[in-house]
């Protein structure tokens, strides 16, 4: 049996909700991101834990072309695992990719220079490893780049959804196929799958709107395959778990990004794995907390009400945002300045926001907005901004499962 740290998406570079540090030169959000990680790398390090693999599932940093300061701070905590024997795989994420093909990846650096234990996946393959309790074959699927797998033929003339119905069926094959990746599998040793990707199923957090019409979505056969004992996966920033047997978990993001990701835990997956079978748990890391402050204020005295609700929340070195609910008479009875003053004890004031009651009903057309169902309000607004018919039924073809609730 071995034991495995499965954590993703660091996202280092998201500043958002932070200031500069006088004292480091760096933002105060860089430092929440790294003290997240160093309490992974701290725990997958403590001998008590008798860790023997890490897994981090892709997306290392914000952009694809991150600073030297990110770079130096990720490689920082790299370098502890290498040194400590500790067999590492990185897999390459969306984040991760460079635009153009030529280009080196942000973590190619380590497969460059050969840094001992350190494994990178850039392409779907398969490692085979020695660990202090024995083998262990990691699978690892990078976040695929259509280019890569289809020819401009194949794209030619067809939809997105034949684009990547072609695309699941080529990375079946290059998995489950004759000669894929799992007919290299022992079939005594334990087998991990380490993938970057969206599963069908999944349960997207505040990133789902960036991500609709980009990501390829993979079946839920290819990561149920009985030839997995488990699978670790990165890119959807919510710690979910999709299927039982074997496991199969999104570890989710090691810090908050924004107030989409309020509510959600924050953590990385230790699991102990054998031939047949895994057990696993999730370890909750202590993360920024995000508050968001809702009131409504429309009474005599607004201001009073809104600084009574912010006295009955915990907002101590919280990022804070307040939304008040008041009306167009109450509203320049606000004192905004009394409102800050008492969101002091915060660690970022991120907004205060005055959510004024309007008796005019906004129209479209002549039609009222409120008269009007969802997806008749979408269509006329993309017919208001001249967007081509194709492009419409496209967006609408997305459009119709937030309507429908799916996820």
């Amino acid at each position: 049996m071995i034991k495995l740290v499965h954590f993703a998406d660091l996202h280092l570079g998201v500043e958002n909700y932070g200031r500069m540090d006088p004292a480091t030169g760096l933002s105060t959000r860089l430092s929440d991101f790294l003290r997240a990680l160093d309490e992974v790398i701290d725990y997958a390090l403590d001998p008590a834990n008798e860790i023997d693999l890490v897994i981090f599932a892709g997306d290392a940093f914000k952009t694809r072309t991150p600073s030297p300061t990110y770079q130096r701070e990720f490689a920082s905590r790299i370098r502890r695992l290498s040194a400590a024997g500790l067999p590492t795989v990185l897999v390459v994420g969306n984040h991760d990719m460079p635009h153009a093909s030529g280009r080196a990846h942000t973590l190619e650096i380590y497969d460059t220079l050969e840094i001992e234990h350190v494994h990178v996946a850039r392409k779907p393959q398969v490692f085979d490893l020695e660990t202090r309790h024995g083998p262990v074959q990691v699978v690892a699927l990078p976040w695929v780049v259509r280019s890569l797998l289809l020819t401009r033929e194949e794209h030619k003339g067809k939809s997105l959804p034949e684009i990547n119905e072609l695309i699941q069926g080529k990375l079946v094959n290059i998995v489950e196929g004759e000669e894929g990746l799992i007919s290299k599998l022992n079939q005594d040793v334990p087998r991990v799958l380490a993938a970057h990707a969206t599963v069908q199923g999944a349960t997207y957090g505040s990133e789902r709107s960036v991500m609709l019409g980009q990501d390829v979505v993979l079946p839920p056969s290819l990561v149920r395959n009985p030839a997995w004992d488990y699978v670790a996966l990165g890119h959807i920033h919510k710690h979910q778990v999709l299927y039982d047997d074997p496991p199969v978990i999104y570890a989710g993001s090691i810090e908050r990004i924004d107030f989409g990701e309020e509510e959600e835990d924050k953590g990385f997956i230790v699991a102990e794995v054998e031939r047949g079978r895994a057990n696993w748990q999730f370890h909750r890391l202590n993360v920024r907390r995000f508050v968001t402050i809702r009131v409504q204020a429309s009474g005599d005295d607004p201001t009073a009400q809104v600084l009574e609700a912010i006295a009955q929340t915990d907002i101590t070195d919280a990022v804070v945002r307040v939304l008040i609910q008041t009306t167009a008479d109450r509203e320049p009875l606000l004192r905004d300045d009394e409102i800050r003053q008492a969101l002091r004890p915060a660690f970022h004031v991120a907004a205060v926001v005055h959510e004024v009651e309007r008796k005019i009903r906004l129209r479209l057309g002549q039609v009222s907005v409120e008269e009007m169902t969802p997806r008749e309000v979408l269509v006329s607004y993309l017919e208001a901004r001249q967007t081509p018919p194709e492009r419409i039924e496209v967006l609408l073809q997305y459009a119709e499962r937030i309507f429908q609730g799916e996820e």
